[in-house]
């Protein structure tokens, strides 16, 4: 078995950090581990890179004897770029940059794999491969959300809406760049009318158009 087989069966779920509605592997445990595995793994931090007002962190981990390199935007807790960010925003990012690199040799990878969104059984079977609507619906989904995240949430419906019929791929834009528990509480907040648009755009995007 290689070490990348050994890492990825290991659990992590205890391990794993929870900040409003992300999750994170713990860098300190993730790097505990590798070192265990392997005594002269080795990581180092690439210069970042500035795009617009935000900013992209790189790590390159070295063990096993390959070098795997992860990339990670300096973020804030809805998943979004942070333009001009502080010192503390980029030591968080390149910790957590860390933990992605060493995912990348197999431990916790199955978390980043997480970013797939699961198909929905409910729908039309010409419709599941839609990206956007790879969404299963939870019971309730204000569940995962604080109230700030639903403000939020409830402000971005309006915009799309507006935008759905004058700019449906600004619409499509806007609903994709999304948590998967807020695109849910999202799709709960639109119109039937403004859901046709989004899934339109996300067909065209999927077969290469522009959109």
């Amino acid at each position: 078995m290689s070490k990348y087989e050994e890492l990825r069966k290991i659990d992590v779920s205890k391990h794993i950090e929870k900040k409003n509605n992300l999750s994170y592997l713990s860098w300190a445990w993730a790097v505990d581990v590798l070192l265990q595995q392997d005594a002269s793994a080795t990581w180092e931090y690439q210069e970042p890179k500035k795009f617009g007002e935000t900013l992209m962190v790189f790590c390159s981990v070295t063990a096993f004897g390959k070098t795997m390199t992860a990339q990670l935007p300096v973020m804030d807790y809805r998943n979004k770029a942070i333009p001009n960010p502080d010192a503390f925003a980029v030591n968080t990012a390149m910790q957590r940059c860390l933990a992605k690199a060493i995912a990348l040799h197999g431990l916790g990878l199955y978390i980043y794999a997480g970013e797939d969104l699961p198909v929905r059984q409910d729908l039309p079977e010409e419709n599941k491969d839609s990206k956007f609507n790879q969404v299963k619906l939870p019971a309730s989904p204000y569940e995962e959300l604080d109230e700030e995240s639903q403000q939020f949430i409830k402000d971005l419906a309006i915009e799309i809406i507006a935008d759905a019929t004058d700019n449906p791929a600004e619409a499509y834009r806007k609903s994709s760049n999304l948590l998967n528990s807020e695109k849910q509480f999202l799709w709960t907040l639109l119109d039937s009318k403004t859901r046709s648009a989004i899934k339109k755009q996300a067909e065209a995007a999927k077969n290469g158009q522009t959109v």
